[in-house]
């Protein structure tokens, strides 16, 4: 035995020196930061779905995945074949580079010729970034014979035309991607070269007109792959031309460029570190088949069926879910759920926008997605809520490895989950782990060892890891305890992990590791080179979900409609697993003719409380004691809540009075969902929300409440948000309409418990209404909001927010659905005065939930938010409302244009309420500011203060706004600062404060280009208006020279209280004399 030890450990230690180079090192690891995404005999297949047009369009590149026969020809009139070594440019077999260029080369120099300038030569810095943490600059230098790192153009013209043609083909999807925001561009620079046909050059152009920019860059792409090697060349010169204005296209660009002319050497590394030796081919092929029949179908849950789970196709159910190659927000201040639905909205915005760059499942190891350039290997984060798809999306990977379709760079993959983990509770090595899953590898673990850069690991669930792993502990690298320096060494399991991500253990190997928002902080310090995220459904992927889990498509489109019109209901929809419990839930109102339309769920308690009694129904009298259970149950899920816990073990059920053996069928099986492993069995609830629902539930169902206040107090104050939606559940469960429906099995309610609840939630919100000054406050109130909301008791939002007068969420983002609950509120009550909701991120959906209870407020602050001219359409149909309160009014920076002023100034003209309207930061220009213009002269408007700084006036526009002010007699206070007046302008307005009518008493001229000769007229003008109080100046260009004047209108002007003139031109002397001033009469204010 000891000689066999002997030579375990001789062999361990040949493996470490293996591990230190591998293939990779051997040929220069510069070129391992452009590992592709999949190489496979299905190049370029996309996982995701496409739709009829997009795939008849990708249809046009069928060619693309061979080169087109010209190009064979000219291949192999150099002596080369397709399968042929491909020799640079200007090189022979034996490496030697010659200084010739061939005829295309010579071309294409000259057509860029001044696009780009010379590189200085200096060492590349990168820096690695984590969260908000950023690392210290990594110096590498680019592998070059000099120390000259050529240009994007000088490379174009090394490289010749089957090198362009991998480079392009390996490149396709991401420059597809990268290109959408300049097809048209690149479409005009084409033109000249004449590639393209007229009608070719139209179909393109269209699609850009109808804004379908990923068509039309896939259009773009297919025609000049078909066209041949030299409009592929001229669109790889267009690119160097519009780099700097497409940033996805200058990484890009820029990542070649550190590769360096060897293209044939990349390919040539991509081949050595993908063959395989012949002797372990069986064990690969093993693995695959095993791993295929593990993972080639998808169990769902179908709680109203008579099966309880049933299996599809893979294939067939995976839904595809959009990843964007960034992670926001490590440290989360709110629960996770509700943090990332706030999130997601504009989150879709910015994708559909293409600011956010999407990757796919075959993109996680991909080089333009690092932030890390370490040449060690690479390690992946997915972070994603509970239920987004995090564990589905881990079976699709390892799927598509195993037939063929993915990452078959890799050699093998093997997949691991935490929750599995959690079992070992003694110490083990990489040997064993891979072993107990896959015995069939034995021995050959040696040889798989050999080669690390083939090797990927995907561990899926950090945030269910029950063991700790801190990236942030130095001692990890210091002390022998904790370090795992090879994969037979005996450690901790939290030891191997932390050693693969941190590239310790088997460098050069890969890794992926899923977990939710809650855990990523857990990260922040580990070496991921990729971060990313699950978005789950955007846009019409929702609709889908619907489509494909109703057989009857007249029941999913009713479903969905619901759900759509219903924002309470439909802002979670991006999570899968929410969508599965509105399927189910909702189903039966829209299959089964005697269920009432006006039970239809329109709350989430509503929703989750017919979820739970659909169970009871099918499954309630199986078991003894339901409401005890129950409890146990509940109380069960809420320690699982307050500690962050969703996975459950025979202990944990013992610990609360329940026994295993109940959750094997009927009841609990539904409510738990049980796991067997190999090594353990686990229980979870089918989703996070579930979970805390019946946290919530189980609060009703003892009959002494005990300090239930207390409870609710501590769970409201908790920083991460953990209880938010459980307190939500808790707060609708006290509504008898809500709870009604389970009463059937679980009894009445206590009384004294659901007093209590609604006694808590009053005196919460009356509490945190007065105190909104900090963020977390106001996060608190809406909170509060939201279980008034909830509790669906009107006299409960009455008694609550009757004394209330302000409600400010200024800088708080809203999402539409918080707009619903606020409009809920505000609606049932009449006392509440002033509304901020100043930068709060509402767009136009968001401000249609609110509209129905807008009219009701005196001061209503929406600047700042994107709300469009449709927007301001809404506001105006508030304005109009008969009722209409709205005094004070604050839509600056809304994104209004001219287009939009003309229905809000008719608005204007007979509302006979709004007395303050600031529109500044608006696109108005001339035409926007002539129609309010109009309005301030009818007789019925009554605006006293009215702001347009910013808003795209010039003089041509100011003889609208001079006609206005001549003739309104309610106008006192007029801001036109930072608008392009000049002299002129100024003149215009200044010959209309002559007028007897103008009441003007505050004037704001700051920045308009005013200079002393215009300066001039203003002050004769002003000299003879006695109500002026207040005037603002600022940054113009007035001198010296205006001086006297302005001293002269100071001393006359008896009301004038406040006279700002910083950032002018004024010598120290016109400074003092102006200062001097301030003296000639108590509390007047001369600022220079």
């Amino acid at each position: 035995m000891a000689e066999g030890g002997d030579r375990e450990g001789d062999s361990v230690a040949s493996t470490s020196k293996k591990q230190k180079g591998g293939k990779l090192t051997q040929v220069g690891k510069a070129f391992k930061r452009l590992w592709p995404g999949t190489s496979s005999k299905e190049d370029g297949q996309n996982t995701g779905t496409t739709t009829e047009k997009q795939s008849g369009i990708e249809s046009r590149t069928s060619m693309e995945c061979e080169p087109a026969e010209e190009e064979r020809e000219q291949c192999q009139s150099r002596g080369q074949g397709i399968g042929d070594v491909v020799h640079g440019p200007g090189t022979d077999p034996s490496g030697k580079i010659h200084h010739d260029r061939d005829s295309s080369n010579k071309e294409s120099s000259s057509f860029i010729q001044g696009a780009e300038q010379q590189n200085i030569v200096t060492p590349i810095h990168t820096t690695a970034e984590v969260g908000n943490r950023t690392a210290a600059p990594v110096t590498s230098t680019t592998r070059m014979d000099t120390d000259v790192t050529p240009t994007f153009s000088e490379l174009l013209t090394q490289w010749n035309d089957y090198q362009l043609f991998q480079l392009t083909k390996f490149y396709r999807e991401r420059l597809k991607q990268a290109i959408e925001e300049g097809v048209e561009s690149l479409r005009l620079m084409m033109r000249p070269q004449g590639y393209f046909s007229e009608q070719e050059h139209r179909s393109v152009a269209e699609l850009v007109a109808k804004g379908n920019r990923r068509d039309s860059s896939i259009l773009f792409h297919s025609l000049v792959m078909e066209k041949g090697n030299r409009a592929r060349r001229v669109m790889w010169e267009s690119f160097v031309k519009m780099q700097n204005e497409l940033p996805k296209l200058n990484k890009i660009l820029k990542e070649i460029q550190e590769l360096g002319p060897d293209t044939e050497e990349y390919m040539n590394i991509l081949r050595g570190l993908t063959e395989l030796p012949s002797h372990m081919e069986d064990v690969q092929q093993k693995h695959k088949e095993t791993l295929r029949a593990q993972t080639e179908t998808l169990s769902v849950n179908t709680i109203l069926m008579k099966e309880k789970v049933k299996d599809f196709q893979l294939l067939d159910r995976y839904a595809e879910l959009t990843i964007i190659s960034t992670v926001r927000d490590r440290t989360l201040v709110e629960h996770e759920l509700l943090a990332r639905g706030r999130d997601h909205e504009e989150w879709r915005e910015e994708c559909l926008r293409g600011e956010l760059e999407k990757i796919r499942t075959d993109q996680l190891f991909h080089s333009s997605f690092s932030r890390s350039k370490s040449r060690s290997g690479s390690s992946a984060s997915v972070a994603g809520v509970a239920g987004i798809g995090k564990t589905t999306m881990v079976q699709k990977i390892v799927h598509d490895w195993a037939t063929g379709k993915i990452y078959q760079h890799f050699q093998f993959v093997f997949s691991f989950k935490f929750r599995d983990l959690n079992t070992i509770n003694c110490r083990v090595n990489l040997r064993e782990l891979i072993l107990d899953q896959y015995p069939y590898f034995g021995n050959m673990l040696r040889e798989v060892w050999k080669n690390p850069e083939g090797l990927l690991f995907i561990f899926d669930g950090l945030d269910e890891f029950k063991g700790r792993i801190d990236f942030a502990d130095s001692r990890r690298d210091t002390e022998p305890k904790h370090q795992c320096p090879d994969p037979e060494w005996w450690c901790e399991v939290s030891d191997i992990v932390y050693s693969l991500i941190q590239h310790k253990l088997l460098p050069g190997c890969s890794v992926l590791v899923t977990t939710r928002p809650t855990a990523l902080h857990l990260l922040e310090k580990a070496e991921i080179s990729v971060w990313a995220e699950i978005l789950g459904f955007v846009g019409e992927e929702r609709k889908e979900y619907f489509t494909r889990y109703f057989e009857d498509q007249t029941v999913a489109a009713a479903v969905f409609k619901h759900v759509k019109e219903n924002e309470i209901l439909y802002t979670m929809s991006y999570n899968p697993s929410y969508c599965w419990i509105l399927v189910l839930t909702l189903g039966p109102f829209f299959t089964q003719t005697h269920r009432d339309p006006q039970r239809v769920p329109k709350t989430i308690t509503q929703l989750y409380c017919y979820f739970i009694y659909n169970i009871l129904k099918n499954h309630g009298r199986e078991i003894e004691n339901l409401r005890e259970v129950l409890l146990r149950v509940g109380q069960m899920a809420f320690t699982g809540v307050a500690e962050k816990n969703i996975v459950f073990t025979d202990g944990d059920l013992i610990k609360y009075n329940l026994q295993p053996s109940q959750f094997l069928s009927g009841f609990l099986m539904e409510l738990l969902e049980r796991e067997d492993s190999a090594r353990s069995v686990v229980y979870t609830f089918p989703h996070l929300t579930i979970q805390e629902f019946v946290a919530a539930l189980a609060q009703f169902l003892t009959v002494d409440p005990g300090n239930i206040v207390k409870l609710l107090s501590e769970a409201h104050s908790t920083t991460d948000g953990r209880f938010e939606v459980f307190l939500r559940f808790v707060a609708g469960l006290s509504s008898p309409r809500t709870a009604w429906i389970l009463e059937e099995f679980l009894g009445k309610f206590p009384h004294q418990t659901i007093c209590r609840v609604i006694d808590w939630v009053k005196e919460e919100v009356k509490r945190r209404a007065g105190n909104t000054e900090s963020e977390a406050d106001k996060r608190s109130l809406l909170n509060t909001m939201h279980y008034l909301f909830e509790s669906q008791n009107p006299a409960l939002a009455q008694q609550t927010l009757g004394s209330v007068e302000t409600l400010s969420f200024r800088g708080l983002g809203l999402t539409p659905i918080d707009c619903a609950v606020l409009s809920h509120a505000i609606r049932l009550c009449d006392t509440i005065k002033h509304l901020d909701l100043e930068s709060c991120r509402i767009q136009c959906e968001g401000l249609q939930r609110l509209g129905p209870a807008l009219h009701k407020c005196q001061y209503l602050g929406l600047g700042n938010n994107d709300l469009g001219d449709s927007g301001v359409k809404l506001v105006s149909a508030a304005l109009r409302n008969p009722d209409c309160k709205i005094q004070s009014l604050w839509l600056d920076d809304v994104g209004l244009t001219d287009s939009g002023a003309k229905h809000f100034a008719t608005t204007l003209s007979t509302n006979c309420s709004l007395m303050d309207l600031e529109l500044s930061r608006n696109k108005l220009g001339d035409p926007g500011v002539e129609v309010v213009s109009v309005a301030l002269r009818k007789r019925d408007c009554k605006i006293q203060r009215l702001g347009l700084d910013n808003v795209g006036l010039t003089d041509s526009g100011a003889k609208y706004l001079a006609s206005a002010l001549s003739t309104n007699c309610s106008l006192t206070k007029l801001n036109i600062g930072d608008n392009a007046l000049g002299d002129s302008g100024v003149k215009l307005v200044s010959a209309a404060l002559r007028s007897i009518d103008c009441k003007i008493q505050r004037l704001g001229l700051e920045r308009v280009g005013l200079t002393d000769s215009g300066a001039e007229d203003l002050v004769s003008a002003l000299s003879r208006n006695p109500s002026l109080t207040e005037l603002e100046l600022g940054y113009n260009s007035l001198t010296d020279r205006c001086v006297p004047a302005l001293c002269c209108l100071i001393q006359n002007l008896p009301r004038l209280k406040q006279i700002e003139l910083w950032g002018n031109q004024f010598t120290a002397d016109g400074r003092n004399q102006l200062q001097s001033l301030r003296g000639i009469r108590p509390g007047l204010g001369v600022t220079v």
